[in-house]
């Protein structure tokens, strides 16, 4: 069998703030390891687990350097119920029969909202 990708690591300044973030706004639910170090994300859809780890304090957040994305087949509907709550997205961008926005955890890392998955090709 070869290597499959089914986590992805997240450095945060505020480990249970951005769990919490992603708890609120995508439905993940979250544990912490026994020793309280890292806690893991995991969502009731499906997919890749996010590993939550305490950034170093010379860490600059923020940097592009990931970019999650999420599958959403209403990225306008989303970003609506999102705005209730408090996370706004960027706007709404079309590309080869999909639709995407951007927007930033608490940490400052880019995540984005995508039609994608679900467009016909």
């Amino acid at each position: 069998m070869g290597p499959s990708l089914n986590r992805i690591l997240l450095y945060a300044k505020d480990v249970k703030k951005t769990c919490v973030f992603y708890e609120r706004y995508f439905d993940f639910a979250y544990k912490f390891d026994d020793d309280g170090r890292i806690a893991e994300l995991v969502s009731p859809h499906g997919g890749v687990i996010i590993m939550v780890h305490q950034a170093a304090k010379g860490v600059r957040s923020g940097q592009a350097t990931v970019k999650l994305v999420f599958d959403m087949d209403d990225v306008e509907g989303f970003k609506s119920r999102c705005a209730k709550d408090g996370l706004e997205f960027g706007a709404t961008h079309q590309a080869d029969g999909y639709s995407f926005a951007n927007a930033k955890d608490p940490d400052g890392n880019s995540l984005s909202i995508s039609s994608r998955r679900f467009a016909v090709r």
